[in-house]
């Protein structure tokens, strides 16, 4: 019952779609009255009475009931669907705004697959729960609490007879329900492993068939596909079970009635009629019965699905922010007192980090892999908080910033670009939504991407392709130069974003990342010379500590690490490394 009371404020949101399905489903249902009191009177009265001239009549008002009925249904489906989708949508809307509120951490212990899973699948079934369950349950009680009144109008003693299977169908219904649970969780979680993997085997198979890995990747999908078969299965077997054993029960109930109603009507304490009224009345309390069995089903599956839609909605959020936040405008100035931090409880990856950076300022960041230098940088952008210590922009620590407002006000640029599947000036307006073509036109003239950007058969409003696919890493890492660009923030990061180009396209990115840094508090990661060696600082880190600082001259003459990282690093600009036996 708890999935059901959490989605209970959803379907609150459109109470006329809700009471008009509703009572659709009410007014048809009433409409199962009129066919067995027809019978009634067709054989009581019209053939053993002897009275032809009611037969008309009679088939009149039962066609009558029929099409009202199925015109009744038909406005009842309309309105479920179009109550249904919108509940869908609003409860998908707000899970996906709920996960871009999570934290990165969050994210990084989860598979993309599985999140997909549950924002697509997930919310279908935790929506049937709801609107399913309040229309056919609320129809299915209704019903048989009508045709129960009008068998217990006509003989209360073949009613008795008639109800006899209904203990045993409550039985088998709550023991079904009772070990449902762990079967519909098991299904759900297999399939959610299928879809991660399938996302995962999509998104890389570029690497697939460069390892001619084919075969073993099949074979890892089959044996998931696999999975998600035996959990399948598995609920398939109890439901086999269950649905045919409710369904003898209420054979049993026909046979009483049978049983019974003859001994009656050869008693002469009941007219034929009602025998054969009962047999329809029989068919339309079962009936029910067996619909409550299939929403048994669906709740049980919506049950295993909302546990896993609401784990994530229960999952703390990062801290809340308005989206429009305003701040103090930013300069840049960033200070780190004493900054600590760790992903776990295991080794620290920064310890007593202090750095200060003025505005316009270029901070350069070396050191072996896994120094913390990425992590240094994450920090300020708020992706991971702080294990102590603190960050100051502006004089102000960092907590204290909206995080809005400090995220407009930082662009970062990575070593892997990432574009969105879409055209170019889609991706640019990542930076900046509101652009125009002539602002968009400028920036790519400054990230050196102008000239490539053209020659696409739609210029800016060419595809990409998903992540870029249709770039080089040189075109991409040019559009996402260009995006910074046009935010245009007083702080910028570059984590390793040269790394991955020829020189050629180097001279073209570093180009533009001059330009981009002009007049910008800049933080820049890099193994590559020509992009530190004219920083205003130069950091060294090694085991999460800074051990060397200054400019890169006096660093050389240090002959310290940055010294041996240069001569063993930089290997296309050794001229800058004296001290290099090779030079």
């Amino acid at each position: 019952m708890r999935v059901f009371f959490r989605v209970l404020p959803y379907v609150r949101r459109y109470p006329l779609l809700a009471f008009a399905t509703l009572g659709c489903a009410v007014l048809s249902t009433l409409m199962v009255v009129i066919f067995p009191a027809v019978t009634q009177r067709i054989v009581d009265d019209v053939i053993r009475g002897n009275q032809p001239g009611l037969l008309a009549p009679l088939l009149g008002v039962g066609l009558a009931a029929f099409f009202l009925q199925e015109l009744l249904d038909s406005l009842r489906i309309m309105f479920n669907n179009h109550f249904e989708q919108k509940v869908i949508c609003d409860l998908r809307s707000e899970l996906y705004g709920h996960i871009q509120k999570l934290p990165l951490p969050w994210f990084d212990n989860r598979a993309t697959g599985d999140i997909m899973t549950r924002l697509i699948e997930d919310v279908t079934s935790v929506e049937r729960v709801l609107i399913d369950g309040i229309e056919q349950g609320t129809v299915a009680v209704l019903q048989i609490l009508i045709v129960s009144g009008m068998m217990l109008a006509w003989s209360p003693s073949l009613t008795v007879a008639a109800l006899v299977p209904i203990p045993f169908l409550a039985a088998g219904a709550l023991i079904y329900t009772l070990t449902a649970r762990s079967r519909y969780s098991l299904q759900r979680k297999s399939v959610s492993a299928l879809n991660s993997l399938l996302h995962d085997n999509i998104a890389g198979i570029r690497q697939i068939k460069t390892y001619t890995s084919e075969a073993r990747e099949h074979e890892r999908f089959d044996d998931a596909s696999n999975a998600v078969r035996k959990a399948t299965l598995t609920v398939m077997r109890a439901w086999a079970i269950y649905q045919p054993s409710m369904a003898f029960f209420t054979s049993c109930g026909m046979l009483l009635i049978a049983g019974y109603g003859a001994r009656e009507v050869l008693g002469g304490r009941m007219d034929v009629g009602v025998l054969v009224a009962f047999f329809v009345l029989a068919r339309y309390l079962y009936e029910p019965v067996g619909r409550l069995h299939q929403l048994n089903q669906i709740f049980q599956a919506g049950r295993a699905a909302g546990d896993r839609v609401f784990e994530i909605m229960d999952s703390d959020p990062e801290d809340a922010d308005a989206a429009d936040a305003a701040g103090k405008p930013v300069l840049g100035a960033v200070e780190y007192r004493d900054v600590s931090f760790s992903y776990s409880t295991e080794l620290p990856v920064l310890a007593d980090v202090n750095l200060s950076a003025q505005v316009g300022e270029t901070i350069a960041l070396v050191g072996p892999t896994g120094a913390g230098k990425s992590t240094l940088v994450n920090l300020l952008v708020r992706f991971y908080e702080l294990g102590g210590g603190e960050i100051l922009v502006d004089g102000i620590p960092l907590r204290q910033i909206p995080r809005h407002h400090l995220r407009r006000n930082i662009a970062v640029v990575t070593q892997e670009t990432f574009l969105f599947n879409g055209t170019t000036a889609e991706n640019l307006r990542v930076g900046k939504p509101e652009a125009t073509e002539d602002e968009m036109w400028k920036v790519l003239e400054a990230a050196n991407a102008a000239d490539f950007v053209r020659r696409l058969p739609k210029g800016l409003h060419s595809p990409v392709g998903e992540r870029g696919i249709r770039l080089s890493v040189g075109e991409k890492q040019r559009i996402s130069i260009a995006r910074a660009l046009l935010k245009n923030p007083p702080i910028l990061i570059l984590d390793e974003a040269t790394a991955s180009v020829d020189t050629a396209t180097e001279i073209l990115i570093q180009e533009a990342l001059d330009r981009l840094m002009e007049h910008r508090t800049s933080f820049v990661i890099a193994h590559r010379l020509s992009t530190v060696r004219h920083a205003s600082q130069i950091l060294v880190l090694e085991r999460g500590r800074i051990i060397e600082r200054g400019r890169h001259d006096g660093l050389l003459l240090q002959d310290g690490l940055y010294a041996k990282l240069c001569r063993n690093s930089f290997m296309e600009t050794r001229r800058h490394c004296p001290g290099d036996p090779s030079v």
